[in-house]
């Protein structure tokens, strides 16, 4: 017994007697603020105040003799411990709601003592421990304890004692592995059972059945296995059936044919066979989720008589046969997604009749016929995909200018026609993907008006003319491509307006006139290939300016000197075919003359004496260094005259911070400095980076013996122009710089201490058991977040350079912090041509473009974000012995991905087999972003977005009905966030 049992059973007695005197319940409820908060605009108990009845209270009901019977504070933004001592010392309470909060703690067995309750509401929070035994609980109807924190083994043998139980909601927490609880079967007056997430295994009992008062049926997200039982069909109240993300197995049990009141049913991504005969009967349903299984057959003609249906999901199944000639036609329909299957027929045409219809995707099938017309008056639509079938004749005009579909994919049919001008009014247009079809005649001038388009794939077509003239005022485009057409006449001049765009393939047209020097002038233009055309002229020394990892400008009739900062290994090749070139350099053309005057050997001369040059400097001043450092050892910091720039509201002094710089408090090693933890006088923690100004020392003895130009100045300039912008930053993400402290010799940057040190440490030392795959995914989450807003928030995006698990930080909640930006750089958006010259980053996670060119851009940091999720996904370091040599974690992945058993073995094994699938699709975007080529590589707004899509168990949240007679919660997961990665 602890030393607190004693004080607990005086205060309860004190409680006790105090209610019988007639103001207990008074007090006891004044004396709950005391270990909770509320930050709820008003605040809740504002009107908890000693002159007033508890009945008046916000959140308080009371019965006609004025005992409290009611305490339902859900949804008032609480934080604190929850008194449960006091709470039960109510002795009329019957119902107890604190959902939707973020109450912390544990939940004591005290609980027990609220015998009458019949409502009891903690879910939403974020308690921990177990969760007590609570036989006393007689009269309990509604239970909710869904997303509350709670661990260990759940204590299903006191629900024995709750044979009234009508609501039991307990999913969606980390609850210990077990079988079915058995205890729930005799829950005879349950209609609502809720466990999802909650670490279900082994099969579904044919008991089940039993439970024939059943509205709502949640089971998904654990580890159940087998067959449906057959029993489930005497559920015939069931509106809502939830298995998806387990491993069933099977064809749907004969008795599926009886659940005619199911409106809601998902059992995607299972094992599940045979055909979808069984469910042909259920017409009362709207949304049909079966994605990710390997269900084969027909889909059901009687589902085009399914009035209610608005949503339905199949894809990556192995269904044949035609869709329903009037599938879809009766309600307000949504989406359907019937993509990669063997679907043949053609396209239902009234899926939209009530115009309602958003997404239609049926990609990767062997569809027929025409696109129906309808369509075209379909102005909801935002999605319609179609590519990879076998579809005719010319797409419906009006479909090319649909107001709110932001992605249009024809790719890979046999559509022929043109591009009309209609497509000015499509505004959110953002991807045309039309590639390896029979399309012909010109691009409309008109395409410039969707305003919106950041792709254009036309590729593999008949397309003839001019390219449109106007493209530059597309100023989202990033990818164009028109290769192996029969385009015409210049390339746009205008193409050199368009910021955005960094991938360029105008391949094999009949393209001519010369290459614009505008284009140089792209910013982020990483892939350009213009080959096999007609283009004649000189190549324009501003190509020098970009950062290109793919050059072709090969089989031309291009002229004069190729520029030297282009004549590189990496561009082997990309001159090819264009006798009219010479080079200095390059052996395989015809060298070009020298300048007058100079001789090659004067000019290798001049060379030489350069490199010499360079190389004495650089000697004299690492010796000036070393001599200066040794004269520094046993100096005290204080000694130097320091200067502080603040960025937030201190609570410290400069000496406090200098005062602790020491050897006892050192907490890590950089290459740019050491890191000291600091305990202020208040308590606070900090950490402290302390960065030797090597270059200004070097500079500063050197200036003695020979005149050097001020760059130590215009270097300290900078780093404060850095320092003060990375100050500036306020993200949850991004760890918080408080103020720099500056002298001659040396900076110390002072930051928030973050208690759980990096990534790199929970992942790869002995503290690795303690991230589970949840933690791990709201890591990967909030990291994305972070480099988001550095890369798109901020006035001038900021390259970090050094993205790896180490400069991930974690705070005592285990959310991830951006830190390290020893190697940032402010990108010059208006210069645009801003670069490193020097290899930053760790081995492993640099990306592959420094092999070739030190000008990289931002998706050199998602490169090494996607490392740092096949670290989160693996458990592997980036490098490790058993990838062989001259390999790397990325490398290891891409060789695996081969079977779907070689890709689940590269799951870490500390990750449980219910999350394997979630790990994959992190591992998906993982694969995106180290992408060889960088303008392949999602930006990070996509890969913000693609790791939202791939949250674990995604849920809406939860719907109270106060009816008399149905007391429920509503837990639905999102149907909409369970659509495939095919953007």
């Amino acid at each position: 017994m602890s030393e607190t049992t004693p004080f607990l059973f005086l205060v309860l007695s004190l409680l006790t007697a105090a209610v019988s005197s007639g103001s207990g319940e008074l007090d006891i409820l004044l004396a709950l603020p005391q270990t909770i908060q509320s930050s709820a605009t008003p605040n809740p108990f504002s009107s908890w105040i000693p002159a007033a009845s508890p009945c008046n209270f916000v959140g308080i009901k009371c019965d006609q003799n004025g005992s409290v019977t009611e305490l339902d504070l859900s949804r008032q933004w609480l934080v604190g411990t929850v008194n449960f001592t006091l709470v039960c010392a109510l002795p009329s309470l019957e119902k107890l709601a604190l959902g939707f909060n973020s109450l912390g703690g544990n939940v004591l067995a005290d609980l027990d003592r609220c015998s009458k309750l019949r409502y009891l509401d903690l879910g939403n929070n974020r308690f921990s421990g177990s969760f007590p035994e609570i036989p006393s609980l007689v009269e309990l109807q509604y239970l909710y304890l869904n997303k509350s924190g709670l661990s260990g083994a759940f204590p299903w043998g006191s629900l024995r004692s709750m044979p009234n139980l009508v609501a039991l909601s307990v999913g969606d927490n980390r609850f210990e592995p077990s079988p079915f609880p058995l205890e729930v079967l005799d829950l005879l007056d349950l209609n609502w059972l809720y466990m999802t997430n909650c670490s279900i295994q082994g099969k579904i009992p044919p008991g089940i059945g039993r439970l024939t008062k059943l509205i709502n049926l949640e089971l998904s997200v654990n580890n159940i296995s087998g067959e449906i039982p057959n029993e489930i069909g005497n559920l015939m109240n069931l509106w809502q059936l939830e298995l998806y993300r387990n491993n069933l197995t099977g064809r749907f049990p004969p008795g599926m044919r009886n659940l005619i009141k199911l409106e809601k049913f998902d059992a995607s991504r299972n094992n599940l066979q045979g055909d979808l005969s069984e469910l042909s009967n259920l017409t009362n349903l709207v949304t049909l989720q079966l994605f990710v299984n390997n269900l084969s057959g027909g889909i059901p003609p009687e589902f085009g008589n399914f009035q209610k249906l608005v949503n339905l999901s199949l894809y990556t199944n192995q269904l044949t046969g035609p869709l329903p000639e009037m599938l879809g036609s009766w309600a307000e329909f949504n989406y359907i997604d019937v993509s990669e299957n063997f679907l043949t027929g053609r396209i239902p045409p009234n899926m939209c009749n009530r115009g309602k219809m958003k997404e239609l995707l049926v990609l990767q099938n062997n569809l027929s016929g025409e696109i129906p017309a309808t369509y075209t008056n379909c102005s909801t639509l935002t999605r319609f995909r179609v590519s990879n079938n076998s579809l005719t004749g010319v797409v419906p005009p009006g479909l090319w200018g649909l107001p709110n579909v932001n992605i249009i994919d024809l790719e890979m049919n046999k559509f022929e026609g043109g591009v009309t001008s209609d497509i000015q009014n499509a505004k959110a247009l953002g991807q045309l993907f039309l590639a390896n079809n029979k399309f012909s005649g010109d691009l409309p001038e008109e395409i410039s008006k969707a305003e919106s388009l950041v792709a254009i794939h036309v590729s593999n077509n008949g397309f003839t003319g001019r390219l449109p003239q106007s493209i530059g005022e597309l100023k989202k485009l990033s990818s164009l491509h028109v290769e192996n057409n029969m385009f015409s006449g210049l390339i746009p001049e205008s193409l050199g307006s368009c910021d955005s765009i960094s991938d360029v393939n105008m391949a094999n047209n009949s393209l001519s006139g010369e290459i614009p020097a505008s284009l140089g002038s792209l910013p982020v233009l990483n892939s350009l290939n213009l080959s096999d055309n007609l283009i004649s002229g000189s190549i324009p020394s501003s190509l020098s300016l970009l950062r290109l990892s793919l050059l072709d400008l090969s089989n031309n009739r291009l002229t004069g000197q190729i520029p030297e900062s282009l004549s590189i290994q990496a561009y082997n090749g990309s001159f090819a075919g264009n006798p009219g070139l010479c080079s200095y350099t390059i052996s395989s053309f015809r060298q070009c003359s020298y300048h007058p005057g100079m001789s090659k050997d004067i000019h290798m001369l001049i060379v030489c004496f350069s490199l010499l040059a360079v190389l004495l400097c650089l000697c004299l001043g690492f010796c000036f260094y070393i001599n200066k450092r040794e004269k520094k050892r046993g100096r005290s910091l204080k000694e130097d005259l320091w200067d502080v720039k603040s960025f937030r509201v201190l609570s410290f002094t400069e000496d406090e911070i200098l005062e602790s710089i020491k050897p006892e408090n050192l907490i890590g090693r950089g290459a740019s400095g050491n890191v000291y933890r600091v305990v202020l006088a208040n308590g606070k923690e900090l950490a402290v980076k302390h960065i030797w100004n090597t270059d200004c020392n070097n500079q500063k003895k050197a200036r003695a013996t020979t005149p050097i130009l001020g760059t130590c100045e215009k270097r300290s300039r900078e780093f404060e122009a850095e320092v003060e912008t990375l100050s500036s930053i306020r993200h949850v993400n991004v760890v918080k710089l408080y103020c720099s402290i500056t002298s001659d010799d040396s900076s110390l940057l002072v930051y928030e201490y973050l208690p759980n040190g990096s990534l790199w440490d929970r992942l790869h030392t002995s503290r690795k058991v303690e991230l589970d795959w949840e933690t791990r995914y709201d890591i990967a989450v909030g990291a994305a977040k972070g480099l988001e807003y550095l890369h798109h928030g901020c006035e001038k995006p900021v390259l970090h350079r050094d993205v790896k698990s180490s400069n991930i930080l974690l705070d005592e909640f285990m959310k991830p912090r951006i830190a390290d930006f020893g190697l940032a750089k402010i990108l010059q958006v208006n210069g645009g041509k801003d670069s490193t010259h020097i290899i930053a980053g760790t081995h492993g996670y640099i990306a592959p473009e420094y092999g070739y060119t030190y000008k990289v851009n931002e998706k050199s940091d998602v490169y090494s974000f996607g490392v740092v999720l096949m670290e989160l996904v693996t458990g592997k370091r980036p490098i490790e012995a058993e990838f062989g040599d001259y390999k790397d974690i990325v490398s290891w992945v891409s060789g695996k991905l081969k079977t779907r058993e070689s890709v689940l073995s590269m799951v870490d094994l500390r990750i449980p087999e219910a999350f394997k699938d979630d790990a994959i699709k992190v591992l998906r975007v993982a694969i995106l972003c180290t992408a060889t080529l960088p303008n392949l590589r999602p930006a990070m707004r996509s890969v913000v977005h693609m790791l939202e899509e791939a949250e674990p168990c995604k849920i809406v949240g939860i719907i109270i009905e106060e009816d008399e007679n149905v007391k429920s919660k509503a837990i639905q997961p999102v149907d909409a966030a369970k659509v495939k990665p095919e953007s």
